[in-house]
């Protein structure tokens, strides 16, 4: 486990496991009303929470696989990162995939949230780089 600071505006929801070996945090929505997700639409949803990690580390934020199946409802730029150094507000990124309206309400689980190293790399210029058995192959290279 790693410490995780966090400040939660008055009646915002602190991210919680659901079971005893979740990989995934559950965070839900913060909102004064319901935000309405037309098809095809994106919504920017707070949460109402803050947090602070580690240096090193990041917080992953992911779709939850429900919202997924039975809606159609993703997040966009996912996973979404949260860089040890960011104190804003965590915000979700919502999109609706599916072909009906989706209805999104106070203290509803709209996402998840993992913990993961972060090693940086160090970049190192140069004029060629060592062959490879893919090279250069790239989008759908290898077929269907």
């Amino acid at each position: 486990m790693i410490p995780v600071k966090i400040i939660k505006s008055p009646g915002a929801v602190i991210p919680e496991y659901k079971t005893k070996n979740a990989a995934g945090a559950d965070i839900y929505s913060f909102l004064q009303e319901d935000v309405i997700i037309g098809p095809g639409e994106v919504k920017l949803i707070p949460t109402g929470i803050s947090i602070e990690l580690p240096p090193g580390y990041e917080a992953q934020i992911r779709p939850r696989s429900g919202l997924a199946v039975k809606h159609g409802i993703s997040l966009l730029n996912s996973p979404g990162t949260i860089d040890a150094d960011y104190r804003g507000e965590i915000k979700i990124i919502m999109i609706n995939s599916g072909t009906e309206n989706f209805t999104v309400t106070n203290h509803m689980r709209i996402a998840q949230m993992i913990f993961a190293k972060v090693y940086s790399g160090m970049f190192i210029e140069t004029e060629i780089l060592n062959e490879s058995n893919r090279g250069e192959g790239g989008f759908g290279h290898t077929g269907i």
